[in-house]
């Protein structure tokens, strides 16, 4: 039974007997009733970053240990352990020199008889050290200077690597671990970054290499061997489009990467391979930004606005700036979709939202209690709050300790928790694991609060999150029942909304935002169930919606710093923050 100490109700109306929505990939009985919680974007010593920025020692099996809950010792030397474990865990490594520089550290015959590993140890070798090679690398990646690509061999064995770490770890039932890495695409320093991820194991995965930004730098390429690895193998796998600060604006964009426009082809691709989105993660927030959502409150939280990889100024105009920020924030993405959806008749950008650490420590941290930043320098110290990444990036306070996937499933197997991404029925949390759930129909009532079967009633009567409302004939208005737990050993809730986007007759994007359930105790409530009924809805108009929840304030890890090295917080770094979670949305499309 669900407590309802916190509840809300907007233009209730009598159950009325129009058409049953529809859910689509789930077998009509049958229910996901877990929620497992994990990270599918953890970088280990294997990525060329991660291992020049200090991590030489923690790999992916180090990775996959700490996930589990066991204790490991960071790249500083600390003792470090969740609180409480993963239910599943990717490693995924840069597919750009993947275990290069690694194998190079342990004089590794192949790489060394390369021009380019004989020429990057006498570097390691001699007074240069690691700034010439960190140079050449970016040089070739972004496609500044001519690439020296590894031996296909060594491509071969490295990634085969991967993937028996990947199968030793991988308990069906207990542990989930995928098989995948990160295809890091950058041109001209502008984040384009997807994750890999296999639902299959060796027989399959072991039959190619990672196609890399160095085979190509656009997704569009990707995508093709996305569809020739499941032609040739029978197997599947999907790519996650990266958190898009630092996208320079075209993580979004109105055009393709070779500046021609948008079509359906591209839309009817790009929402095939790309069900789901990285919506937060240690680099930011990436669902809202204040200069695009004006009237909502809480759209500044840990925004980045920073232009992109090489720390290209961001725009001083406001319009420019205000352009570049649509191409980058979820937000934004999703009410571009539903004007390609009215165009084009397809949305490139029907996404559901997952939250990551993108952790190149191999540590999948997102509690501000327990944070162990990006990179070895942003790992606990005295001096991490006032030092920069890299001794030359962004500062290390302008992290966030964000964020991890909910997702609904029935067992914790890779089968299970493809499948639940496939049909976007995951969402986003930064950090907290908060219990959230929102299903949309057409006859759904306060009732279906109170009698319990909240669940059964969700599928048998709605669509869950991730999942597409079908329109009906007559003049009904879409009704959604939510329900929100706080995170057992977390803060309570103070809020939770409805963010809702539109595209009006005349072409208007719009949105707005419901609080459908609020609460004047200070301290907050530990449950929600609600039931909303959209008081401005029009048939004739594409929609979207979903579920942000947000916590009472507590601290942010800076403060949790301050206070255990005895230290004073610079005035500029904010003391508190409000953890929040965002659901996946739900569409609407006429007629």
């Amino acid at each position: 039974m669900f407590s309802i100490p916190l509840f809300a109700c907007q233009n209730a109306s009598p159950v009325n007997d129009s058409p049953e929505a529809e859910s689509e990939l789930l077998p009509a009985s049958e229910y996901p009733d877990q929620v497992f919680w994990g990270d599918l974007h953890v970088h280990s010593n294997l990525s060329f970053d991660s291992n020049s920025f200090g991590n030489q020692n923690l790999g992916p099996e180090a990775a996959y240990r700490f996930a589990r809950g066991e204790e490991v010792e960071t790249s500083t030397g600390q003792k470090a352990k969740l609180t409480r474990p993963l239910d599943f865990l990717m490693v995924a490594d840069h597919a750009e020199y993947l275990g290069f520089l690694s194998a190079l550290q342990q004089e590794d015959r192949t790489v060394l008889g390369s021009d380019l590993g004989k020429r990057w140890k006498g570097y390691l070798d001699g007074d240069e050290g690691m700034g010439p090679i960190m140079t050449e690398y970016v040089a070739m990646v972004t496609g500044a200077a001519p690439q020296e690509v590894p031996d296909r061999k060594f491509n071969q064995s490295i990634w085969s690597n991967v993937v028996d770490i990947a199968e030793r770890y991988n308990q069906p039932g207990k542990f989930t671990a995928f098989a995948g890495y990160e295809w890091t695409s950058m041109p001209g320093g502008r984040n384009l970054h997807r994750v890999v991820v296999f639902k299959d194991g060796p027989d399959k995965t072991k039959t190619i290499i990672p196609f890399s930004a160095l085979d190509s730098d656009d997704p569009e390429d990707l995508w093709k061997f996305l569809e020739q690895y499941e032609t040739k193998t029978g197997g599947s796998v999907l790519a996650i489009a990266h958190n898009g600060n630092l996208s320079g604006g075209i993580m979004f964009d109105d055009q393709r990467l070779d500046g021609t426009p948008l079509t359906q082809e591209y839309a009817k691709t790009r929402s095939r391979w790309e069900p789901v989105y990285e919506v937060t993660q240690v680099k930011g927030d990436g669902e809202a930004h204040p200069l695009l959502s004006p009237d909502d409150e809480y759209a500044d939280f840990e925004t980045w606005d920073e232009g992109d990889i090489s720390q290209t100024p961001k725009p001083q105009d406001p319009a420019l700036k205000k352009q570049m920020l649509k191409g980058e924030y979820a937000r934004s993405g999703l009410k571009k979709g539903l004007k390609y959806a009215a165009d084009l008749g397809v949305n490139p950008y029907e996404f559901g939202l997952m939250g990551s650490t993108d952790s190149h420590t191999g540590l999948a941290t997102a509690d501000d209690n327990n944070f162990w930043g990006k990179f070895k320098d942003s790992e606990q110290s005295e001096s991490r709050i006032t030092s920069k990444m890299g001794g030359a990036l962004w500062s290390n306070s302008k992290l966030t300790a964000s964020g991890y996937t909910g997702v609904w499933a029935q067992t914790n197997t890779r089968e299970e928790l493809f499948a639940a991404i496939q049909r976007r029925e995951v969402y986003a949390t930064t950090g907290p694991r908060i219990k959230l759930r929102i299903f949309a129909g057409w006859e759904f009532s306060k009732n279906d609060l109170e009698i319990g079967d909240f669940v059964k009633k969700g599928y048998d009567k709605g669509v869950p999150m991730g999942g597409v409302l079908s329109p009906v004939s007559g003049n009904e208005t879409p009704r959604f029942i939510v329900s929100a737990m706080k995170d057992p050993d977390g803060a309570s809730l103070e809020r939770v909304q409805i963010i809702k986007a539109w595209r009006d007759s005349e072409g208007r994007l719009n949105e707005n935002i419901y609080d459908i359930a609020t609460t004047e105790n200070v301290s907050g409530e530990a449950e929600v169930l609600a039931y909303w009924r959209d008081p401005d809805f029009r048939k004739e108009h594409h929609a979207f919606y979903y579920v942000r929840v947000i916590e009472v304030p507590t601290k942010r890890w800076t403060t949790y710093d301050a206070e255990k090295y005895d230290v004073a917080l610079p005035s500029n770094i904010p003391k508190m923050t409000q953890e929040r979670a965002y659901s996946s949305p739900i569409w609407y499309r006429p007629l």
